[in-house]
């Protein structure tokens, strides 16, 4: 019986956000013209269950490139409403549209011209009469086997809300790179830190000249144990890269040989490098599809900064 039931509830509320798919209009992109045009704040304000949503949609907004927060109505009536201020814009849900709270809020809200976009179930209501945009989230029936939970159309006021913050992180060219920067730690964290927190400097780095002899190359590799050197001038910058792997194929075609020769002699030129600010997932990426272990960091002029080891990503648990 549960399972019935369950499967009852996925099935009403997958079938909402279908309909919904094919009910979004012109209306939708107005609401995002407006709050893309935001100067100030994007404030969502909802009581109950869709004050719920709210806070979770206005999450979404700020960390993907949209400043918000949430104002709960009843609270704006208490003092809070101050925090409502010229150029901010406001994204009020309430699926019935007549929400007390939130229409005691209008008069503030036309005083200071305040763009105001509602998601509503009735979109003939007093709350959405006064609106800029509507957008129609009805729903033909709830999940619930009683007809009075908010539960589909809950979740499609939170599909819409999650819908607007998609098409703003779009239009605003929000990169991989801002996303790491609003979100330092955590699972989420982890997996956007970048080369910079993970690579290793100063001393650390295996580095010689190209005119550095072979013995003194192995002495080197052995010491720092990063199981590769990178190849610098005397500027500091990145001429070439010696690894393992070189150094084995070196003395099958050389024998003892190779123990004459000098580091420029073995080096791979213009080897693949990689930025500090560059996300580290990415240097993974380009480890495992390039089959290297080592990432030389350099900076814009080509200057060695550091270098990155495939074990350092794997050790960070962040994959």
């Amino acid at each position: 019986m549960s399972l019935q039931t369950a499967r009852k509830v996925l099935e009403i509320e997958a079938r909402t956000l279908s309909e919904l798919t094919h009910r979004l209009d012109r209306r939708f992109e107005q609401a995002v013209e407006i709050l893309l045009g935001c100067q100030g704040r994007v404030v969502v304000a909802g009581m109950g269950k869709s004050g719920i949503i709210g806070q979770k949609i206005s999450a979404t907004f700020s960390s993907t490139g949209t400043p918000s927060f949430f104002l709960h109505p009843a609270e704006a009536l208490h003092g809070d409403l101050g925090r409502l201020v010229r150029n901010d814009a406001l994204l009020a849900l309430s699926y019935s549209g007549e929400t007390e709270e939130l229409l005691r809020l209008l008069e503030t809200v036309k005083r200071l011209a305040i763009p105001l976009i509602t998601l509503t179930g009735r979109p003939d209501s007093t709350l959405a009469q006064a609106s800029d945009v509507v957008i129609d989230v009805s729903v033909p029936q709830e999940a619930c086997p009683l007809g009075l939970a908010p539960t589909a159309s809950t979740t499609a006021m939170l599909a819409v809300g999650d819908a607007l913050a998609m098409a703003l992180l779009e239009k605003r060219g929000f990169s991989e790179e801002d996303y790491a920067n609003l979100h330092p730690a955590g699972g989420l964290g982890m997996k956007l830190r970048r080369v910079e927190s993970l690579m290793h400097t100063g001393e650390s780095v295996p580095r010689v000249r190209p005119q550095t002899p072979m013995p003194e190359v192995i002495y080197e590799m052995s010491r720092k144990g990063l199981g590769h050197t990178a190849v610098v001038n005397v500027d500091g910058r990145l001429v070439g890269l010696i690894s393992d792997g070189d150094l084995r194929r070196l003395f099958e075609r050389e024998g003892n040989r190779a123990l004459s020769m000098l580091a420029a002699d073995c080096m791979t030129a213009s080897p693949v490098t990689i930025r500090r600010k560059d996300l580290a997932t990415g240097a993974l990426n380009l480890m495992e599809s390039r089959k290297i272990t080592a990432l030389p960091v350099v900076d814009a002029d080509g200057k060695l900064e550091g270098v990155l080891h495939i074990h350092d990503l794997w050790t960070t648990q962040m994959f």
